[in-house]
Formats: structure tokens, sequence, C-alpha cells
């Protein structure tokens, strides 16, 4: 049955077992859930496990540490040292935030990685060169990790987290198995749904992380349209991993359709940051509240059950939690200033991503072709209560002696104020910031298309331009503005 939550997913790892110096108190083991408890998040996502160990004391698999005489760093000492500093105490550390979640009026969930086999002796990876799901072992493994956590905490569900490959672990099927396997990976998505819905007392609930498109889970043996066809879910999650750039143009609405035609969930992912260092002269930038807002805005305008996010700048302060407040919200959101910004191609995700607009070249040979970029926006433009709205398009290379064109949903900008600055702090003579704005002419709510054309470029300038960046920004204020 769907269901509206609102999620908070913490790793385990970065921003509590790797940073508290042990022995551990009480309100640092609890600091997950209190950091989040009073906001709107009513559902808590625990990741269990990564490739070497698991972040509870497990009878299936391998804890964090176990077999270690001495650890390569301090944050992994921290985790063996503090786990061990609740056990001590005859406390289980998993248990010890279950607990505080539902003290709390939180659901839990623990959240295993699909890809990692921690205490499964061999070399069953297919990092490694294994089989991965090939192989029976491992599947009875991964169960039987399930089935300890389903079973033996008191936790509202788990979830299957396949999206953390390629970035965060292996895939679980080598490419040459996966057409003959896919059906196998079916068949343990069933056993796991029997497990938890058929456990002793009240029956669990199953989720899982997901990949954007269809083809993106086709290609790695996951067949989620069998998984909503036979009910085998409860929830699906719809993500990338290892490029954590906020996308309120993700590609699924396939998803939402299908999965609410047999009353399955689809909670959307926002990924915490607006930039990240893999970009020349960029670092790790935090999405702004007014970003969160604009991609909650567009999920929610797409039929979202609720929203999924994680790794929001730590400590946790008011304007996290304000955030986290407001996604649970529809009304305070509506009108709260939004910023709408396009997701670029990232080298580090280009091996399972799904298809972005940005960076688009235009090549000097290509003088007055039409460029067009589509977009969705959730605000009603022709509200009164919108005081400006903002379009800026980032180019580099682009000079004054240009003609370049700029049109919203076949309409020319020309006749729009449009004001230029440089588009880097370390590097502003690279490119331009075009800044339109726009009065006569404004996206519609809803789907939208940007045209781009470079129409006239210097005889003596050999290099084309490239489109970097395309941001929308919606400003609302306390009176009507006159337009």
């Amino acid at each position: 049955m769907r269901r509206q939550r609102t999620i908070y997913f913490n790793d385990a790892r970065h921003y509590y077992l790797f940073v508290f110096e042990p022995p551990m108190r009480m309100e640092d083991a609890w600091r997950p859930i209190d950091e989040v408890a009073g906001t709107a998040v009513d559902t808590f996502i625990y990741g269990v496990s990564r490739g070497d160990g698991l972040f509870y004391p497990s009878n299936k698999g391998l804890r964090f540490g176990s077999g270690l005489e001495a650890f390569e760093m301090a944050a992994y000492w921290r985790v063996w040292e503090n786990m061990q500093s609740l056990i001590d105490r005859g406390l289980d550390p998993l248990r010890v935030l279950v607990d505080r979640a539902h003290d709390k009026g939180m659901d839990f969930f623990a959240s295993l990685r699909m890809g990692d086999f921690p205490g499964l002796a061999g070399d069953h990876g297919v990092a490694a060169g294994g089989r991965g799901y090939a192989q029976e072992e491992v599947r009875e493994h991964q169960l039987g990790v399930l089935e300890e956590l389903a079973t033996q905490y008191p936790v509202e569900g788990v979830e299957l987290d396949f999206a953390a490959a390629p970035g965060g672990t292996s895939f679980w099927l080598q490419p040459e198995d996966v057409e003959e396997y896919a059906p196998v990976m079916t068949e343990f998505v069933r056993q796991v749904s029997r497990m938890v819905r058929q456990r002793p007392g009240q029956p669990g609930e199953i989720g899982a992380r997901i990949y954007p498109t269809a083809e993106l889970n086709r290609q790695t043996g996951l067949d989620v349209h069998t998984w909503l066809q036979e009910g085998l879910v409860d929830y699906l999650v719809p993500m990338v991993y290892v490029y954590f750039v906020l996308d309120g143009n993700m590609p699924i609405d396939w998803l939402v359709e299908a999965a609410h035609k047999k009353n399955v969930s689809v909670y959307a992912m926002l990924q915490p940051y607006y930039s990240e260092e893999s970009r020349r002269f960029h670092n790790v930038a935090n999405a702004t509240p007014s970003m969160m807002r604009a991609a909650a805005a567009n999920f929610k305008a797409k039929k979202v059950d609720g929203l999924y996010t994680w790794f929001l700048s730590w400590p946790l302060g008011q304007g996290e939690r304000s955030t986290l407040s407001e996604l649970g919200d529809d009304e305070l959101l509506k009108e709260g200033d939004k910023h709408y910004f396009l997701r670029r191609r990232s080298e580090a995700s280009s091996a399972q991503d799904y298809e972005a607009h940005l960076p688009l070249a235009i090549d000097r040979g290509d003088l007055g072709k039409l460029y067009q970029i589509p977009f969705f926006i959730a605000d009603d433009t022709a509200n009164p209560q919108i005081q400006s709205v903002l379009l800026r398009v980032g180019v580099t290379d682009l000079v004054g002696a240009d003609q370049f064109e700029v049109s919203l949903n076949g309409a020319s900008l020309a006749a729009e104020v449009c004001r230029r600055s440089g588009h880097g702090r370390v590097d502003p003579y690279a490119g331009q910031w075009l800044e339109f704005q726009l009065e006569k002419l404004r996206p519609i709510q809803g789907e939208n298309r940007l045209g781009l054309r470079l129409v006239e470029r210097p005889d003596n300038l050999a290099s084309g331009v490239v489109v970097e960046d395309v941001e929308i920004i919606v400003t609302y204020g306390t009176f009507a503005a006159g337009r």
C-alpha cells in the first residue's frame, strides 16, 4: 500500500561512527536520530554495510574490523571502538538506534548493499572476478543477513541497496551473466519479500534503491517491471550513487506511473550537492535550501509519494532542519523561493548513468544550429506573489562580438534585459553568465524548452562555445508584484 514518507538516510560512517571519540556516549549514539527528530522526517534508514564489514554485531556476516590487529586509519579505529564500547555495556549498536527512532516517532529500515558480501569466504565479488549472485552461496548469505535484520531487530523493514554500484560497491552479476541470471535476481527479491512479509509478528516492508531508468536497471539484471507486477516491493528509490549532485529533472515518470498502478510507493532522491570537485575550479558545495525546495517541488508535481535525502551539511543546523521540515509540507514548498539548476554529465558516473544535457558544446562549424534543452519547473510563474524570475545561462569561451541567441519555448528572449558577468571566480575570463530578468516571457508550469543558437562568431576565433550551466531562480514576496 502506498504511503507518504519523508526519509533521512545515514550511512553509519561519515557523520557517525567515523566521527565520535570512543567510548561512545549515549548522546552521540543517538545523534543520527536526534538530529532529524522534530522535523518532517518520519522514516530513518540506516546503511548497515560496506564491502569490509557490517556496522552491527551480526551472527550471519562479518562485523566491521573483525580479525584486524591494527587499523590503517583513525576513522576505522573509531568505528570498532565505538561499537565495542556499546557492546561492552550490554548494548547492541543497531538496537540503540532502532529504539531511539521509535522513541522519537520514526519508522526504521535497515539498508543492505547488494553488491558486497562481508563474511562470505572466497572471492565471490564481481570486482574480484567472482560471479556474484550467479552463485547460490552468495544468495543464501545475503538472504541470511537480511533475515537477521528483519527478524532479530524490531525494524519496520529492510531496504535492498542496488544503486550503490558502481560507486560504492560492486555489481551483483558479471556482464556476461546478466541475461541468464536476471530471473534468478527476481527470484532472490521474491524470497526476501516473502521472508520479510511473513516474519513472526507484524509483517515487515521491503524497499529498494534502484537506477532512474528502466534500461539502466535491465542492463544490470534488475527486472523492476516484474517486481512491480508481482508486488514484491513496497517502495522504490531511483538514484545514482556515485554522483551526489541534486537533479530535480530526474527521468522517473515511467517509474511513478508503473509503481502507482500496483500501489507501490516511489520516493524521490534529493541528492545533497550543488557542485562537486571533479569540475575544474569547483569544490563540493551543498545545495541551498532554495535548491532543495525547487527539486522537491518538481518531484511533488510528478506525484511521488515522498522525499528521501542524506548527507546534508553536517552537523545539521537550523538551516538543514528547516529544509527537512519543509520537505513534508507541500504548502511551505509552494510559495518558497526556488533555485532550479540543470544537472551536468559526470565522468565519475558515466558507466552507469542517465542522460544529462550539459555541458553542451556548440562547435564553430555549427553556426545557426538550434539546440534545445528540456527542463521542468513546478512554479506557476503567473502567480502574482512572484517578485522575479531570473534565467542564468553560463557559457564558456563566449565573447561580446558573438551573436548568441536564447529562446524559451520557441520565443526569443531578445526583448528581455540581459546582463553579463564572469562565469567563474577563479577564471572569470573563461566565460560569461547571461542573466535574463524575465518580465515579458516566463517559463510555464511544467515542461519547458530552452533554445540556444550561436549565430555569428568572429572569423579569427576558431573555437566554439560550451553551455556549462542553466539555472532559473524564482523569488516570492509578501505582496503581489505588478507586471
